[in-house]
């Protein structure tokens, strides 16, 4: 984390589909390919609706550097635009969710 890349919020969702999809036992290859197609919309709507799913394309600076993380913070990024991000995971997240309940 904080190395710029997936958006932390992104990465969280990928973390719930991976525990309720994912695989169940060592060479669950069913389980796997599920998941990595659950992963591929996750990934594929968040960057649809927010533009990208790399933290640092998304804040618009580097926060691998201090001029980086200070300009988020002068910019109340972490404060105000990353739980917008969040918020725009969990509902993605819910419509996956969702969809797959109704299949």
């Amino acid at each position: 984390m904080r190395k710029g890349n997936v958006c932390g919020a992104c990465t969280g969702a990928l973390m719930v589909l991976g525990l309720m999809y994912g695989e169940t036992c060592a060479g669950d290859k069913e389980g796997r390919q599920r998941t990595n197609a659950l992963n591929d919309q996750m990934m594929d709507r968040f960057s649809e609706v927010n533009g990208s799913c790399l933290c640092n394309e998304l804040l618009g600076c580097d926060i691998r550097t201090p001029e980086g993380k200070q300009y988020a913070r002068d910019h109340h990024l972490f404060t105000e635009f990353c739980p917008k991000m969040v918020a725009s995971a969990v509902k993605i997240l819910e419509k996956i969710l969702s969809a797959r309940k109704e299949a």
